[in-house]
């Protein structure tokens, strides 16, 4: 049985004791916050391994509490579920970009949001299992750290540009297409809208010194995706 921790955001007390009484008897343990600053103050005492979190709350807002765990080290890896009314799809490219792995949106079924739970706590055990320090072409990346160096130089990166680099380099040579990056990347079967991969892959580019036309990275493999090469060029 499980026996993780998953904090519940929501201002909608129903909703809150919906989610709480079904992941409890899935055998999790859960805690509940109704507004931003609750969450976030729950958060700097105990670092829970999962959190549903409404984007619609009194104060500060979901999208703005997201963004704050991303800033703390010590939240930065908490997988998060943004749970909102809205269903726009400005919405869903703002939510995971700004760093959320998933999105669903109400009314919801409560086995889709268990399963996407399952999966995304998964996920992280798989990431634990992954070598600490990945050196190729010239680039080192320290998965537990979170940082990325070329030739010895530090590199601003964001989670989600760590996580698609990562990705693509642990795949070296083999062609990602866009829908998988996402589902991986952001656990989110987001299918007919790869806008947000495009524009973190152009943004790592221009972080490594990429020429896209000559690629020494990575390489667009036209109406499918990308794929790592690491040429001798960007050694």
């Amino acid at each position: 049985m499980p026996n993780e921790t998953i904090l519940v955001v929501d201002d909608e007390a129903h909703i809150l004791e919906l989610i709480r009484f079904n992941l409890e008897n899935a055998g999790y343990k859960v805690e509940v916050a109704e507004d931003g600053e609750t969450a976030l103050k729950f958060c700097r005492q105990q670092v829970p391994d999962l959190i549903i979190l409404d984007i619609m709350l009194p104060g500060i807002d979901g999208l703005e509490v997201c963004k704050t765990l991303r800033a703390s080290v010590a939240t930065a890896k908490v997988p998060i579920i943004m749970l909102t009314a809205k269903g726009e799809e400005i919405d869903k490219v703002v939510g995971l970009e700004i760093g959320a792995d998933d999105y669903i949106a109400k009314p919801f079924g409560i086995r889709e949001l268990i399963a996407r739970v399952k999966a995304l706590l998964r996920r992280t055990e798989n990431n634990d299992m992954e070598p600490k320090i990945i050196k190729v072409g010239g680039l080192t990346i320290d998965t537990s750290k979170y940082e990325v160096y070329k030739n010895g130089n530090k590199l601003d990166f964001t989670l989600k540009e760590f996580e698609l680099l990562k990705l693509l380099v642990l795949n070296q040579g083999k062609v990602l297409s866009r829908d998988y990056l996402l589902d991986q990347v952001w656990g989110y079967e987001y299918f007919g809208e790869t806008r947000t991969v495009d524009v973190h892959i152009r943004h790592i580019r221009q972080k490594l010194g990429d020429d896209m036309d000559e690629a020494k990275y990575i390489e667009t493999i036209r109406g499918v995706g990308y794929k790592f090469i690491a040429s001798e060029e960007g050694e």
